[in-house]
């Protein structure tokens, strides 16, 4: 467990984009948006309180939505965090940021903002709007010059996985202080992220070699290998070893779900994870967290059902995406479809080498 609990917390649905991979709506795309009342807001915010004083955590707010900006209690529910001493980053859109809502978000306690970019201009343009590449990128200085960390994210998918590398040099052109990407999570219009293992795999290959070019150059990004088969990809890379310490049962990476994350959306509702559709485990207005989390929880703790993950040796590190692997057919412990260990093209490679591909 580690010492700091991360609440992914929806205070509105409302949003200026209707992106084509947009969680809110993939289930209904007439779905009428949902926000929290002010009360609302404080019943969840001293809910989350309680829960990390009762499991002595220190809490972490990633505030979103739709654009968290929208919400009339916005800079309401900042100013209460701000009277706490919490520190939050929030994950929005490029469209309201000017230099005094920058300098605001600041003063207030905003360590990071995430934007998204999720393919080059046309491509990112597609998915969320037009001129929303130009706007974002503009975006990066903005941010950066109030002093809150400027963070970049990418959702691949077959879409746009030949333009990532290209996203990576935009990036780091623009002095993005973060950049990180994760799949595309399937639901119930698609069942896959259309991407095959070999050429997943190749892309880690590809990141990794602009990732180190670019740092021998000194660039000041810094690049988050956030999924978790970057673990799988080290490992046969000779990047990571299983450390000789390494206590048998033990969990010390891998997928957050159920040991230091909750989400949190605008009509009260507490999933496991946001990507996984169908774990939903509470209400937020109902049910105490604190319960929740010994209770309903617990089955996104038992590591022991990964159908894949536990006849390997980086089960305490990786585990793939659930979230990914829940998107094809509901199962949270099914193998995660992009997972290329024990392929008949892999059985050459060996820890350490890079064989086979």
């Amino acid at each position: 467990m580690k010492p700091y609990f991360a609440f992914q917390w929806h205070i509105t649905d409302d949003c200026d984009q209707r992106c084509r991979h947009c969680y809110i709506f993939s289930e209904d795309i007439h779905k009428k948006p949902d926000s929290m009342t002010w009360q609302q807001i404080e019943d969840t915010f001293y809910n989350c309180l309680d829960f990390c004083n009762v499991h002595g955590r220190s809490p972490y707010f990633y505030i979103t939505g739709g654009d968290p900006i929208l919400h009339p209690d916005f800079w309401r529910l900042l100013e209460l965090m701000k009277s706490k001493e919490i520190p939050f980053t929030i994950l929005g859109n490029p469209f309201h940021l000017t230099d005094q809502v920058c300098a605001r978000l600041k003063a207030l306690g905003c360590e990071k903002y995430q934007l998204s970019l999720d393919g080059l201009r046309e491509t990112h343009d597609w998915f969320r709007k037009p001129g929303s590449f130009d706007i974002t990128l503009e975006k990066i200085r903005t941010i950066k010059n109030a002093g809150i960390r400027a963070v970049i994210m990418t959702t691949v998918s077959s879409k746009n996985i030949d333009e990532i590398p290209g996203i990576i040099d935009t990036v780091v052109e623009h002095k993005a202080d973060i950049f990180a990407f994760a799949r595309y999570c399937p639901t119930s219009e698609e069942k896959t992220v259309g991407i095959e293992p070999l050429r997943y795999r190749r892309l880690l290959m590809d990141c990794d070699k602009k990732f180190k070019e670019y740092q021998a150059q000194g660039c000041a990004t810094y690049f988050n290998k956030k999924d978790h088969l970057w673990t799988l990809y080290e490992y046969e890379t000779g990047q990571f070893q299983i450390p000789g310490t390494a206590k048998p049962g033990m969990i010390y990476g891998g997928c957050n779900c159920g040991n230091c994350h909750l989400t949190i959306l605008p009509d009260g509702s507490v999933y496991a994870c946001r990507r996984v559709q169908n774990s939903r485990v509470a209400n937020v207005w109902e049910d105490r967290l604190a319960d929740v989390w010994v209770c309903q929880m617990e089955r996104y703790r038992d590591y022991t059902k990964f159908e894949k993950c536990t006849k390997c040796e980086l089960l305490p590190w990786c585990r793939g995406c659930p979230a990914v692997a829940s998107g094809k057919d509901g199962n949270f412990y099914a193998a995660d479809p992009q997972c290329w260990k024990e392929l008949p093209q892999c059985k050459s490679r060996t820890p350490g080498g890079n064989k086979g591909i």
